[in-house]
């Protein structure tokens, strides 16, 4: 058994040995990894001689390559569009100017730090993902007065939460895509570890953000009531959401209404306390203050306009989700093929895709872009999506050809003959390493959901809350992931410092896992 389950598992070896010891970029090491697959799956699982003989070797490997194209597809249609917001964003300087205003709240950088840190950080990646979040919110830390290791690190911790549902669920949708459950069931399995455990997340951050501050920059204001009441007013809506609409909206959603109730209050007490807005705006340049070519939050209706976007999202997913005449002719439009074992669905009108493509021409027509800006935004999406593309489409036809070929099974098989009844507490490491070694929670659910999904069944476990594990170790695992440290670093000229960045985070990932480990067993023992 052990030489089958050690070749079954030499694809996955050899990435973490490309991406880890020689740094290779995913999409690289990921083509290695199917050579390898390919190889093991023919020679040594007899992959269309043994297994689907009726298809051949290359009907097989045919069928699971289409199958990779044809979801890497639907998972392409969130991702490009959610990158031409974000970078339409930048062209039009709106958001500098929702990150001006948040720095305008308090002249507390705790405040700031935690407003930026949680709440923006937090509404960025459920808009956007696969690491911009992080990108955005660590250069306006920096500028808030934090040392540069310090702001990646503290936004790195503060989006940890939302990675789940980030990009509009982009890692819940793509789960659902290699399961039998639908991304509601998915979205209500994941989000309960989140919303049990995702206290901690901010409470880590505004430690590391106390700690970062000179002892007279401490006093004043009650911070740690604060960062409980930001915590609550982010998870309360998340968790609901996640539960009972499904995975788009939980993180943009619950940074949304969280964000603005935070604000709320936080004006609440100014007004009590006698502040005025002209303190506020008499704070000095360098505690968060980030200039933007258009004339930033001196109207709401600026602010409006800048979030014009994500406005128009967040309705149209709530509309379509909510109404149901409205879910019911939208979700009636299915594309669908089918070639023996393989096939696929695809509802366009109903995909979070669609939303994202109607939001960006509504928010471009709303912030009265230029043409020129919306042409940009498009093109530099379009060259971003080169490498996603690639390392996604080998990810995924790894995945299918290691399924197909009964590599997963195979794991599986040995996992759950080691591990037993333990194995709950161990699933979360597993989407965790998935994030670490691929860069992307979406490719870790990819590649490691089929592989929960038989070692569940093959203890006779509940297989929908250890998919939620996954999903959870997942989000884990981008507090790690070197990607996002290089990528946030870059945006501050961290070069040469993303080390010591990892050495501080990796605690933080590795307590927050086996804290969701923990919740597993629970689950399970009173299963």
């Amino acid at each position: 058994m052990w030489p089958q389950v050690l070749l079954a598992a030499l694809p996955l070896l050899a990435i973490v040995a490309l991406m880890l010891g020689l740094r290779w970029p995913a999409a690289l090491a990921g083509a290695v990894g199917l050579a390898i697959t390919l190889a093991v799956a023919w020679f040594a699982f007899g992959y269309g001689t043994r297994e689907l003989p009726e298809l051949g070797v290359a009907g097989a490997t045919g069928g699971a390559f289409a199958e990779a194209l044809f979801v890497a597809a639907t998972i392409l249609w969130i991702i490009f569009p959610a990158l031409c917001i974000h970078e339409l964003q930048l062209r039009t300087g709106a958001i500098d100017v929702l990150r001006l205003a948040m720095g305008r709240l308090s002249n507390d950088p705790r405040i700031v730090a935690l407003l930026v840190a949680w709440f923006f950080v937090l509404f960025v990646e459920g808009a956007a993902g696969f690491g911009t979040s992080v990108a955005l919110a660590a250069p306006f830390l920096v500028s808030a007065g934090f040392r540069r290791v310090e702001a990646v690190t503290i936004a790195l911790v503060g989006h940890t939460v939302g990675v789940s549902f980030g990009a509009v669920g982009t890692p819940i949708l793509a789960q659902a895509t290699l399961s039998p459950f639908s991304g509601l069931e998915l979205s209500a399995a994941t989000g309960i570890y989140h919303g049990l455990a995702g206290w901690l997340m901010p409470l880590v951050a505004m430690l590391l953000v106390t700690r970062s501050l000179p002892r007279e920059r401490r006093a004043g204001t009650n911070v740690w009531g604060w960062t409980l009441l930001a915590a609550a007013l982010f998870l309360v809506p998340h968790t609901l959401i996640a539960t009972f609409l499904g995975p788009e909206l939980p993180t943009l959603a619950g940074a949304l209404f969280g964000g603005l109730a935070f604000v709320s209050a936080l004006l609440l007490v100014r007004r009590r306390s006698g502040g005025t807005r002209a303190d506020h705006e008499a704070q000095p340049r360098d505690a968060g203050a980030v200039r933007s070519p258009r004339r930033p939050d001196r109207r709401p209706r600026d602010l409006l306009r800048a979030a014009a976007p994500y406005l128009v999202l967040v309705t149209l997913v709530l509309t379509t989700r909510l109404v149901p005449a409205i879910r019911e002719a939208l979700s009636s439009v299915e594309v669908t093929w089918s070639a023996g074992v393989f096939g696929g669905s695809f509802e366009p009108l109903y995909h979070p895709g669609t939303m994202l493509l109607l939001g960006f021409v509504a928010g471009a027509a709303w912030q009265g872009a230029a043409s020129r800006d919306v042409r940009t935004a498009m093109r530099l999406a379009a060259a971003k999506l080169a490498p996603v593309t690639l390392a996604l489409v080998a990810m995924l036809a790894l995945s299918r050809v290691m399924v197909y070929a009964g590599m997963v099974d195979t794991l599986a098989q040995a996992a759950a003959s080691t591990a037993g009844a333990m194995w709950p507490l161990f699933s979360p490491m597993v989407g965790l390493l998935g994030t670490f070694v691929t860069g992307s929670a979406t490719a870790s659910n990819i590649l490691f959901t089929d592989f929960q999904l038989a070692t569940a069944e093959r203890l006779q476990l509940p297989v929908l809350a250890l998919l939620g594990a996954q999903g959870f170790g997942a989000a884990a695992g981008n507090i790690i992931c070197p990607h996002n440290i290089i990528a946030a670093g870059a945006t501050v000229n961290l070069t040469g410092k993303e080390g010591e960045v990892l050495r501080r985070t990796l605690g933080v990932a590795l307590v927050y896992a086996l804290l969701g480990g923990l919740l597993a067993l629970v689950w399970f023992a009173r299963a």
